[in-house]
C-alpha cells in the first residue's frame, strides 16, 4: 500500500488477483501484470525447475502445479493427488515422483505447506495437510486468472502474512465430543485454519470471509471455543468492522486492520 496509488479496498482487489511482487504495484495496465507473472512463472520458474533437475516429462509437472493451484487451502497429500491424475488425465505418475515434483516446487519458493496439528494431543497429523502459494498473483497467472475465489486466496493471503511476520503456521484440529438428541455421544474433528508460533507466543486465527448470520458465526467460532487454553483467538473477515472481542474471548478484526496493521495480532 506504500506504493499503491489508490486506497485500500482497490488496494485489496488488485492484492487478490496480482499478488505482491513489487513490478507488478508499478504497472499500469491489467494486460501488463498478467503477462508479465504468466510469463514469470513460466519462463523463469518452471524453467528453472525443469533445467536444474533434468526433468524430462515436463507436462506432467505443469499437470501437478495446476492441481496444486486449484487446491489451494483444500486438504491434500500425494495419494490422493496421484488419484487425480489418475482419474482426470488418465496419467500414470508414481507417487516418488510427485513427492520430488513437490519438494522441487518447495525449494523454488513457489509453494509452501503447512501441516496439521492436534491442538489438544499436542502431537502433528502425517498426511493430510495443505499447500498455499507463496505469491496469490503467480497462482492466479497459472490458472489464467480463471479461479479468483476470493475466499480461498484470503485465506492464502493470511497464511502468507503470518510466514512473513516470522511465524510457523499448522492447520489446527481439535476434537469436540458430545450428546447428540438420541443421547448418543459422538466425537468429531474441527478445523483451524492456522495456528501461529513464535517462540512462546501462539495465536488461533480463523479466516472467514464473510459472518452474515449468527449461524454462520457459530460455525466459524465452533473450532476455536474448543481450545481449551489461554492464547489469543481471532477471526479474520473481509467486512470492515471495528475490532471485538466476544464473551467466549475471541476477537474479530477486519483482514484490512490484520494486513496493514504490524501489531493487529496484539489488537
Amino acid at each position: 500500500m506504500e506504493a499503491y496509488d489508490g486506497d485500500m479496498y482497490r488496494g485489496w482487489a488488485e492484492y487478490v488477483v496480482y499478488g505482491g511482487l513489487p513490478l507488478t504495484v508499478t504497472m499500469k495496465t491489467e494486460e501488463q501484470k498478467i503477462s508479465y507473472l504468466t510469463n514469470l512463472f513460466k519462463e523463469t520458474y518452471l524453467k528453472d525447475i525443469i533445467e536444474r533437475h533434468h526433468i524430462e516429462k515436463t507436462q506432467e509437472l505443469e499437470d501437478l502445479v495446476n492441481i496444486l493451484a486449484s487446491a489451494i487451502g483444500s486438504l491434500t497429500n500425494p495419494s490422493k493427488i496421484e488419484a487425480t491424475f489418475k482419474s482426470t488425465i488418465q496419467s500414470t505418475i508414481s507417487l516418488n515422483t510427485i513427492r520430488q515434483y513437490i519438494e522441487h516446487l518447495e525449494d523454488a519458493f513457489i509453494i509452501n505447506k503447512a501441516n496439521r496439528y492436534n491442538v489438544k494431543g499436542r502431537k502433528y497429523i502425517g498426511t493430510p495437510l495443505k499447500y498455499y502459494f507463496e505469491d496469490v498473483g503467480l497462482r492466479n497467472a497459472r490458472l489464467g486468472f480463471r479461479q479468483v475465489e476470493e475466499t480461498h486466496l484470503m485465506e492464502n493471503i493470511i497464511y502468507n502474512e503470518l510466514r512473513s511476520r516470522g511465524y510457523t503456521v499448522d492447520v489446527g484440529v481439535v476434537e469436540k465430543r458430545g450428546t447428540d438428541e438420541n443421547g448418543k455421544e459422538y466425537k468429531k474433528q474441527l478445523e483451524i485454519d492456522f495456528v501461529a508460533n513464535l517462540g512462546s507466543k501462539r495465536y488461533y486465527i480463523q479466516s472467514a470471509f464473510s459472518m452474515p448470520t449468527e449461524e454462520k458465526r457459530i460455525q466459524e467460532k465452533a473450532s476455536l471455543v474448543n481450545v481449551n487454553d489461554s492464547f489469543k483467538k481471532i477471526i479474520v473477515v473481509k467486512d470492515v468492522v471495528n475490532v471485538t472481542r466476544d464473551e467466549d474471548g475471541i476477537t474479530t478484526m477486519s483482514i484490512y486492520d490484520f494486513l496493514l496493521k504490524e501489531n493487529s495480532l496484539e489488537l
